[in-house]
């Protein structure tokens, strides 16, 4: 087996000069831009990149405030944070695939309506819309937002346990308690409220590129029917939220097969 090769580089945001860590890896077309979730990090996206840099070049970005990338910005919204995936991508001379792990969807769908459409192969969005963003009205925003105003660390459990299931391994609910609730409350929950407040409407109306949602079997029917019209959709039964880090080989094997689907629209 090659060995694959690993740097990291910082990009400076075209926002604010922000410096980007990024990690890089592999070769091979189209390019697969992984985005990771609140409070989370690129890492969490690591059996991924081991696994497809064998047959793709591979970016994984830390985004502001979360990983390597420590910053305190003013603007801590998820379209700004669009805007610095979107710089990542247009320093990539190759066609792209975007893929974003819950907000990391959203931030990919916010970076797609940023970049050339023409380079765009495709959209994966790995369990965005456990939260049916665009639909919540001020109380559901509020029922979501104040128990992290009250105590953050306690919130944090809550989310994580909320988004687990019977077959999540206990080893991952602990390491994602501790690490998600570790995530500084002044810089996280602007975030938070940003990614309550966003509407995907916009982004959905200005993407020419398929749309393929990778999802675990917690999605409300109210909000798959919802979705049906504007992406296609897979499910891995029997996984919690952060399913590619559940089921890694299940789930790589799924998205190999929606990357398979996407190259073909590029010949």
């Amino acid at each position: 087996m090659l060995k694959i090769t690993r740097k990291k580089q910082r990009i400076p945001s075209r926002v604010d000069q922000t410096l980007l860590s990024c990690q890089h890896s592999g070769k091979g077309n189209p390019c697969l831009l992984f985005i990771h979730g609140w409070s989370c990090r690129g890492d969490y996206w690591q059996p991924q990149l081991d696994h497809f840099s064998y047959r793709h070049r591979v970016v994984c970005p830390d985004l502001p405030g979360h990983g390597d990338t420590q910053v305190a910005r003013k603007d801590r919204s998820v379209e700004f944070f669009g805007e610095d995936v979107a710089t990542i991508a247009d320093t990539l001379d190759a066609p792209l695939i975007l893929i974003g792990h819950s907000m990391g969807g959203a931030v990919a769908l916010e970076a797609a309506r940023r970049i050339d459409q023409e380079r765009l192969a495709g959209i994966v969005l790995v369990d965005t819309f456990l939260i049916n963003y665009g639909q919540l009205s001020e109380s559901d925003i509020d029922a979501l937002y104040t128990p992290f105003v009250d105590n953050f660390e306690a919130a944090m459990a809550g989310l994580v346990d909320n988004c687990c299931v019977e077959n999540t391994p206990k080893s991952l609910k602990t390491r994602l308690r501790t690490e998600m609730a570790s995530a500084d409350p002044a810089w996280a929950m602007p975030v938070w409220r940003s990614l309550l407040e966003w509407d995907p409407e916009q982004a959905f109306n200005n993407i020419k590129a398929p749309i393929h949602a990778i999802n675990c079997s917690l999605l409300p029917e109210l909000t798959r029917a919802r979705l049906a019209p504007r992406m296609t959709e897979s499910v891995i039964p029997d996984t919690g939220h952060f399913l590619q880090m559940e089921q890694p080989d299940v789930f790589n094997q799924t998205l190999k097969q929606v990357l398979n689907r996407f190259s073909c629209s590029l010949l």
